[in-house]
């Protein structure tokens, strides 16, 4: 399992997140080498300081959950994000623009958060699958790739579902084999992990990442 956990983003994104909560979430990330952690903008800073000297880096996300922030918050967002010691964002694409056919909107959006995370952080775009026709799954992912994102990523875990063995697919189809995906949401469990892996996927979002690693189930949702 060591080298499953080195792919996994041990993930607590909750509002009702404790500061408690987020300790345990960075000793956790330490004792089992997952890849990163990922928070919430507020526990970045926190979350640097508990891993300071360890291999696991900090993630967080950003216009989150929605994506219906403007270009210029996402890009302050990652900056500030950044200063705090994030290495690792997950945005959120304008999700309402894309369905809207507003591929130009959409691009800028990844590229200005692209620009701001450059040289200083690895960008996951998320296109938040559950809300898009195969087609538009497609188009994102050809999107991020053109803006200049290093990973596609399938959901926040706060839609109206989660990763999909057939996404995860789809989605490494469209990308190649140089960019990489993630896969999120619902993933509760080693077997889960193991079918995104074989589909494709270079890194895993969840919650569960404990009982992955140690091959038990998990209820969490996300």
């Amino acid at each position: 399992m060591d080298n499953m956990a080195k792919m996994i983003d041990h993930t607590l994104l909750k509002a009702d997140a404790t500061k408690n909560q987020i300790e345990k979430l960075c000793e956790e990330a330490k004792e089992y080498s997952f890849a990163s952690v990922c928070v919430n903008p507020t526990w970045v800073k926190l979350s640097s300081e508990k891993l300071s000297g360890s291999d696991v880096k900090v993630c967080t996300v950003i216009g989150f959950p929605l994506g219906a922030t403007t270009s210029e918050t996402k890009a302050f967002e990652t900056k500030n994000a950044i200063e705090n010691g994030a290495t690792e964002v997950d945005m959120v694409i304008n999700v309402g623009a894309l369905k809207e056919g507003n591929s130009e909107l959409v691009e800028k959006d990844i590229k200005a958060v692209v620009d701001a995370a450059k040289g200083k952080a690895i960008l996951k775009v998320i296109i938040e699958t559950s809300l898009l026709t195969d087609d538009e799954k497609v188009l994102a992912c050809k999107l991020a790739v053109k803006a200049g994102a290093d990973f596609v990523k399938t959901s926040t875990g706060f839609s109206t579902g989660g990763a999909t063995i057939e996404d995860i697919a789809l989605m490494r189809k469209t990308v190649g084999p140089d960019i990489g995906v993630k896969a999120s949401g619902g993933v509760r469990s080693s077997h889960d992990a193991s079918e995104m892996i074989k589909a494709g996927a270079t890194r895993i979002g969840a919650s569960s990442g404990v009982a992955i690693v140690k091959g038990l189930t998990s209820n969490s949702d996300y």
